[in-house]
């Protein structure tokens, strides 16, 4: 059991000594877990020790999955979605070839940096495109909060400003021309009805955001210099987990003078 554990633990994990190997996997969410806090990313990349995982979100990929049929029956038909001529959108759900690839999430659209031989990928939700031929990606969203909700401005949607932006640079690098400016279709559950009756009604946004992905390459280089150190990065002062690590730690230490 030990040996199976360990196995387990070690798959899928960089090794800094096989050198110029096959490529490593490097998904968006592990981007953003860089630039979140260099040490967790560390620890999950290099040591096997990732964050606790949270709850699955079970009803945003319910709302995922019936936007995808919903938006999939205007590109069989060639058609707008009311959602995009409600708002005035120069665009249209478009097939592809590769969508379903592109979507699915253990291969989505991929890129090999060459110079790092991390083999970069990321699942998109939606594909249009406008009367220029440019591609548009388009990512859905789905919560429950109290108001309207028209733009992304409160801090935490950073996370989502970057995953549309590395997705424009994977279709980009892939040798699709792209617009910058992608959409967020968001959905917001309604809390105002008088019951539940077995039903939850969303009020649906198209949030337009303008993407740039000069970032993008640079941050790569900085993932690839920590994955091939030997010391743990530091902590981001921010980031909650190691806070509370440090705290454990602490307390273990206390208690032991104590003792």
């Amino acid at each position: 059991m030990s040996q199976y554990y360990n196995s387990q633990r070690t798959r899928g994990l960089y090794n800094a000594n096989i050198g110029s190997g096959d490529p490593f996997k490097l998904s968006r969410s592990k981007i953003d877990l860089f630039l979140e806090c260099a040490r967790c990313f560390y620890y999950d990349r290099r040591l096997g020790v990732g964050r606790p995982p949270g709850f699955p979100f079970a009803l945003n990929s319910a709302v995922d999955h019936l936007l995808k049929l919903e938006f999939d029956i205007h590109r069989a038909n060639g058609t707008q979605h009311p959602l995009i001529e409600k708002y005035g959108v120069d665009a249209r759900p478009i097939p592809h070839e590769n969508l379903d690839q592109w979507r699915h999430n253990f291969t989505g659209v991929q890129y090999l940096h060459e110079p790092t031989n991390l083999l970069i990928f990321g699942a998109i939700d939606d594909l249009w495109q406008n009367s220029k031929g440019e591609y548009i990606v388009v990512d859905y969203k789905a919560t429950a909060k109290d108001g309207d909700i028209t733009e992304l401005n409160q801090g935490w949607h950073i996370g989502y400003k970057r995953q549309m932006e590395i997705y424009q640079w994977l279709l980009r690098k892939n040798g699709h021309t792209v617009s910058s400016t992608g959409y967020f279709v968001y959905c917001n559950g309604k809390t105002d009805r008088k019951a539940f009756d077995g039903k939850l009604e969303f009020d649906v946004t198209l949030i337009p955001y303008t993407g740039n992905d000069s970032w993008i390459e640079k941050t790569i280089l900085k993932i690839h210099e920590c994955l091939n150190q030997d010391n743990i990065p530091l902590a981001n002062p921010n980031c909650d987990y190691c806070a509370y690590v440090g705290a454990l730690a602490s307390k273990e230490e206390r208690d032991v003078d104590v003792g």
